[in-house]
């Protein structure tokens, strides 16, 4: 039987062998740790400052991490962003390494941009549905099968996956750059998520081949629940990410990324928004708007599955202990630091590197990139 932190989760793992590329059932696990009390959390908090000055190292945040970490980041001279930002930021932070609270492939990306750099995460396992669906080897024989498609990649895949591309792109900027490789005759070869792909095939008319994962948070938003919901709430707007089902975006006022979403919401009229996304996310829709009010989207309802409670297991990975674990012992003994091979590092390098140059000669580099696309995904929200 699973300890009471530990969660077996289940996700998509597509068949690139089935003639119909069918989604096979595959589990992983994430160890969510215990919640501190008040006291032990304001000492772990003390604790996780000193550290970071003693180490020389600044801490980046996702969204969707606990809010004492995005506050431990903030307070410390870090940030909390979005994933290509989190990695952006520590490679140009002077910090001697790098602490990465997310993902794997956060920690990755870090890696691959700041390779001078020593990065760590609380809890290297910390992993994503959408990497873990898109295994290298599979994903090289889904390239192989369509030599003739250009590859574009999602962030949230693994270093080896991005080896493989030749662009790769967040749901900030992905609309932007298939508009312009459709624009080019180029055909698209799109992993790892299945929605998101849709929606940007179905705006910018692209020729798209999708893999068939999908986000294990996103993929559980209702329409059917959403729509109720809007009834009892008609005044509120919808703020949804393109990781969601198409039914669900169909429904939105807002469709964009992290950053997008939290920059819509600050910048609209309306005072009240259902939010269909990680609700970690909600922490900093607070700071950002604290006279509105933020309901979470319905999912398939609290305790359905391990998985619709609108919270990344692996997130949720992410803590005051363990980040103070890795900064005590995790320099001297490795524990907790993200390696990358450098032939990889180098390769996936050129799809991330491409991207950025696109944002930067399009004048939408640095933290414009993260809201380039606002003006395209408002939808009756009033003036941004």
């Amino acid at each position: 039987m699973n300890s009471p932190s530990q969660k077996v989760v289940a996700f998509d793992l597509p068949d690139v062998h089935q003639p119909s590329f069918v989604c096979m059932p595959s589990e992983a696990w994430a160890k969510v740790p215990v919640a501190p009390t008040e006291s032990e959390r304001v000492e772990l908090k003390d604790r996780a400052k000193r550290l970071l000055k003693e180490r020389d190292a600044v801490l980046v945040a996702h969204y969707y991490v606990d809010a004492d970490l995005q506050e431990l980041a903030l307070e410390t001279g870090g940030c909390v962003s979005d994933s290509l930002e989190m990695a952006r930021f520590g490679r140009d932070h002077t910090a001697k390494n790098l602490v990465v609270a997310g993902v794997r492939f956060m920690g990755e990306t870090s890696k691959i941009l700041s390779p001078e750099k020593r990065v760590f995460m609380p809890d290297i396992e910390a992993t994503c549905s959408l990497d873990l669906g898109c295994p290298p080897e599979q994903f090289a024989a889904f390239c192989d099968q369509h030599p003739d498609r250009v590859v574009v990649v999602y962030a949230n895949t693994s270093a080896a996956v991005k080896a493989r591309a030749d662009w790769m792109v967040t749901s900030s900027i992905g609309l932007e750059i298939v508009s312009y490789l459709h624009a080019q005759g180029k055909k698209i070869l799109w992993a790892p998520d299945r929605h998101l792909g849709h929606y940007i095939a179905e705006k910018t008319g692209a020729d798209m081949i999708l893999w068939q994962g999908s986000c294990v948070v996103h993929d559980e938003f209702k329409a059917v629940e959403l729509e109720l919901l809007k009834e009892q709430y008609p005044d509120a707007k919808v703020l949804v990410h393109p990781e969601s089902p198409a039914a669900v975006v169909a429904l939105a006022d807002v469709v964009g990324s992290t950053t997008q979403l939290i920059k819509g919401a600050q910048n609209s009229k309306a005072t009240r928004f259902i939010v269909a996304t990680d609700n970690g996310i909600l922490h900093m829709m607070r700071k950002a708007a604290p006279d509105k009010i933020f309901i979470e989207a319905p999912t398939a309802g609290d305790g359905a599955t391990c998985k619709s409670c609108a919270h990344c297991p692996w997130m949720a990975m992410n803590a005051l202990s363990n980040l103070c674990a890795v900064l005590e012992t995790g320099f001297e003994t490795g524990a907790g630091e993200v390696f990358v091979d450098p032939a990889v590092s180098q390769q996936a390098y050129t799809c991330i590197d491409r991207m950025l140059a696109f944002a930067q000669e399009r004048g939408i580099s640095g933290k414009s990139a993260s809201s380039a696309a606002l003006a395209d995904v408002h939808k009756g929200m009033g003036p941004a």
